[in-house]
């Protein structure tokens, strides 16, 4: 009797044989070195900030005589006394510097914006030399400016003012051309002649077109803007002379020189510091969501 063979094939798959690691799958292996420079990078990065952050809950007494890695448990003590500094001066200085790069920020990302989508989407005479001298006054230096401004607003009186911290501030190159940049790479042309044909006038084009999709762009023109005035010690400490309108840098900058006489000041210095970061970090952590939402929103269209 013959043995009937099924023709059905072997359900089982074919066993690899085993040799060498495919090139792709070696490659696809997390290197040892490269993990180990970021991270050592990550921590010369993070150590100043971890030391602040320590260093704010000693006392005076503790601060020079402790392990300098050991907190304490005076930080709640250290921020009342900074708040009691000359009745909540220390606040003001934040309400100040909250005004001066918040609001600096916000015009100088519409000045930004208007002049990045105009070098980008219009034909006009002298647009390549006008876009050059952008580009130069990136390399400029602002301490260099810090000085010719002074003179400037002193002509028409605003120094001593809120408006000689702000109006320097309108203006950033560097933010105009990360404006162009962008606006020349996700604005399509053929959307704004569409909206052209259908009857909308150049303003509205801008408004309610162009800026939505330049709006990635922008909020990173306005962390930046933001971070730089934020930061910024020479302007306000060239245009300023009435405490109250001090920023953090400043005013933090004449705590310190105090400490030279009062040693107790460094706590407060060292506390100002830490409650100076914590809104740089609020605002990153809140406005990253544009940026995580381009990225995914750019490997959709690639």
């Amino acid at each position: 009797m013959a043995t009937l063979t099924s023709s059905r094939p072997d359900a089982r798959p074919a066993r690899r044989s085993a040799g060498p690691t495919p090139v792709r799958e070696r490659r696809q292996r997390p290197s040892f070195w490269p993990t180990a420079i970021l991270l050592l990078g990550a921590l010369y990065c993070l150590f100043p900030v971890l030391w602040v952050l320590i260093a704010s809950t000693k006392s005076a007494g503790e601060l020079f005589s402790t392990f300098t890695l050991a907190p304490s448990t005076h930080l709640w003590d250290n921020v009342t006394e900074l708040s009691a500094y000359r009745g909540g001066l220390f606040w003001r200085w934040m309400a100040n510097t909250a005004l001066y790069a918040g609001v600096g920020g916000l015009l100088s990302v519409l000045v930004s914006a208007m002049a990045g989508y105009g070098l980008a989407k219009f034909r006009f005479a002298g647009k390549s030399a006008i876009f050059n001298i952008i580009l130069a006054g990136v390399l400029v230096p602002g301490v260099v400016l810090a000085i010719p401004q002074y003179l400037l607003l002193a002509q028409v009186g605003l120094t001593n003012t809120y408006w000689s911290v702000l109006l320097p501030s309108i203006i950033s190159p560097y933010g105009i051309y990360l404006a162009r940049i962008y606006a020349a790479a996700s604005v399509p042309d053929d959307v704004l002649e569409a909206a052209r044909t259908d009857g909308a006038r150049e303003w509205r084009v801008f408004a309610s077109i162009s800026v939505p999709m330049m709006v990635p762009g922008l909020v990173t023109v306005f962390l930046f803007q933001f971070v730089a005035i934020w930061n910024n010690f020479m302007l306000p400490y060239i245009m300023l002379g009435d405490d109250r309108l001090f920023p953090l840098t400043v005013g933090l900058s004449g705590l310190l020189n105090q400490g030279a006489s009062q040693p107790a000041m460094y706590t407060s210095v060292i506390t100002g510091a830490l409650l100076s970061i914590l809104p740089l970090t609020a605002l990153f952590l809140t406005l990253q969501r544009y940026w995580q939402v381009d990225l995914a929103a750019g490997a959709v269209k690639a």
